[in-house]
């Protein structure tokens, strides 16, 4: 496919989800099956188009001067497919399959060169989300919004019961790796730019051995703070696929229990494929309606991580058509799941045990609100200062956490490098 060919796909992927209100991974999907002369080079250019349109689209509209398919693929073209404000032009050329040649005033929007405003800025993410996030990110916000509206990279983690992070670096050296800045088992790749494409690990042989998992740096350091220990008996509560099962499974070097339970029994059947991989032989998986055993089970553990239920605003830059289909009722929605999972975990603790409250989410009524009305409901527990935990599990000095908290931690795209995640550490007193 030409340049022109790929602008037109794009164009007609985000009219299907503009108009149908679909997921962008099924529109993308439904393209890719009806369009069958493109190549797995043309899948990932329009991908890119696509995705990078739906984490810009306000501020590329306001450069615009317009909301549309077309307005915004012209716009997100230069950085998605690395082309000039000429070459844009050459590509919509009228021929049979690119668009409709340029009009002036989308010539004068290309050859703005100018970076995006604050305010501009401000537009990739919904405007009744600004002042949530306000209190957590100050003046860094705009910042942070910029962070949240780029290109993420992959992040894996080295599985210890069969690798170490030097295997999984060696093994994937072709494929250009860093090690992440702050979880010792991470491996890092890059994010793309322009046309470039996303390494598929997952296809490499070392995955299939289980060597490693695909997991973001975020959630590896909030799995390390859970200080799963070798012997001890662990409950992930919303476990869903499994990531943060098996990083607690490695942890505790396959010594002790962990028992995984979610609500959701779609979200729950991709882990025994996983826990197959990784040679993890103490995890026992608590089917989704077998409420009941959890109910005996109080006072049991010594660890009780809490994966709740969010609204993913911290996952935006992987998932950016989330973002624009999230309303205040959904907000709402998950706040009362997080009380109810909340009250569901607090008995199971045992004395002196943990509960480890984890979101992927940067909105403060998702997480200290949560947890400053637990506290007051529940008396027995007490927060730990992450720091504190971190020294014992994690290299370095703990960073500042985007609140400017010391008890509880957020991490943040632009400060930490790592997708959007809240941790808090919980004693229950003895």
């Amino acid at each position: 496919m030409k340049s022109g060919a790929r602008l037109a796909a794009a164009v007609t992927v985000l009219t299907e989800i503009s108009a149908r209100h679909r997921p962008a991974a099924l529109a993308l999907a439904d393209w890719g099956k009806a369009s069958r002369f493109a190549g797995s080079g043309d899948r990932a250019a329009v991908g890119n188009l696509v995705y990078d349109v739906l984490r810009r689209r306000g501020s590329i509209a306001a450069r615009m001067g317009a909301a549309t398919p077309r307005a915004l693929v012209l716009g997100a073209a230069g950085r998605a497919l690395g082309l000039d404000a000429e070459a844009i032009a050459a590509a919509a050329d009228g021929s049979k399959h690119a668009l409709t040649p340029l009009t002036e005033a989308e010539r004068i929007a290309l050859q703005n060169s100018e970076p995006p405003s604050a305010q501009e800025l401000m537009a990739d993410v919904p405007s009744w989300i600004v002042p949530l996030l306000q209190p957590v990110l100050g003046d860094r916000l705009p910042d942070e919004v910029a962070a949240l509206s780029e290109r993420a990279p992959v992040d894996v983690r080295a599985n210890t019961l069969k690798a170490t992070r030097k295997q999984v670096l060696a093994d994937l050296e072709k494929l250009g790796p860093d090690e992440t800045r702050y979880s010792p088992l991470g491996v890092r790749f890059s994010a793309p730019e322009g046309a470039g494409r996303t390494p598929n690990v997952e296809a490499e042989p070392a995955h299939g051995k289980g060597w490693f998992e695909v997991q973001d740096q975020g959630s590896q350091i909030a799995a390390l703070l859970v200080d799963a220990r070798p012997g001890q008996e662990v409950l992930d509560l919303c476990a869903g696929a499994g990531g943060k099962t098996l990083a607690l499974a490695a942890a505790m070097k396959g010594e002790g229990r962990i028992i995984a339970h979610d609500s959701d029994k779609t979200r729950l059947r991709p882990i025994f494929e996983r826990l197959q991989r990784s040679g993890a032989k103490n995890v026992d998986v608590l089917a989704a309606s077998d409420t009941d055993t959890l109910s005996g089970m109080t006072g049991r553990f010594d660890r009780v991580v809490i994966d709740a239920p969010c609204t993913g605003s911290g996952t935006w830059r992987r998932r950016p058509d989330a973002k624009w289909r999230l309303k205040p009722r959904n907000l709402e929605q998950r706040q009362k799941e997080q009380r109810e999972v909340l009250a569901q975990a607090a008995p199971l603790v045992k004395s002196g045990g943990r509960l480890v409250y984890i979101t992927c989410s940067l909105l403060p009524a998702e997480n200290t609100d949560q947890i400053t009305a637990f506290l007051a409901a529940n008396t027995d527990f007490s927060l730990i200062p992450y720091g504190e935990v971190w020294r014992e599990v994690l290299p370095g000095t703990p960073p500042a956490s985007s609140d400017g908290r010391t008890d509880t931690l957020v991490l943040t795209p632009a400060q930490h490098g790592t997708d959007g995640f809240f941790v808090a550490i919980l004693a229950r007193n003895a």
